[in-house]
């Protein structure tokens, strides 16, 4: 089965009544976990997006602190597994403030991290890379913003 475009989607949805549409959107989030986070996200908590920001920056900060420290394997894993899931909520809002914020506390907390991860290669790629994604990103913000995230950017320069 081929899946339809986006415009098709779009079109058919159109064409939907109130409980049709309400249905299919009961039925969607049954078959993947991601579907209801969206769901969840769009309808409780994208109106007030800093206690959106202060949540995940609380879940990422236990992440953190629940690493095994034991090996460097064991912490790139655990910090590529926080990545990505900051990531998919990244995904979710679409705004690129959160983004901007959401990755500088990643980045923070992960220079902050003991033990350094100045020590592993493959982590300080991964540091730099994300501050350069930051750095891209800053660029499209009001210029008020751009400025105080860019002294942060300085300030997590390796």
């Amino acid at each position: 089965m081929k899946a339809a475009t986006v415009s098709e989607i779009k079109k058919e949805l159109k064409l939907r009544s109130t409980e049709e549409l309400l249905e299919l959107c009961l039925r969607l989030s049954r078959f993947k976990k991601e579907n209801k986070e969206l769901l969840t996200y769009l309808l409780f908590e994208s109106e007030d997006e800093e206690a959106f920001i202060r949540g995940i920056k609380k879940d990422m900060e236990v992440q953190f602190e629940e690493i095994n420290i034991n090996s460097y394997f064991y912490i790139k894993k655990s910090v590529r597994k926080i990545l990505r899931e900051i990531k998919k909520y990244i995904r979710y809002s679409q705004n690129k403030e959160t983004e901007v914020e959401l990755l500088l506390h990643f980045c923070t907390t992960l220079n902050e991290f003991s033990p350094s991860i100045e020590r592993n290669v493959t982590l300080t790629n991964l540091y730099n890379r994300q501050l350069d994604f930051i750095e891209k990103k800053v660029t499209a913000l009001h210029e008020d913003l751009q400025y105080d995230y860019k002294i942060e950017l300085s300030e997590l320069q390796l």
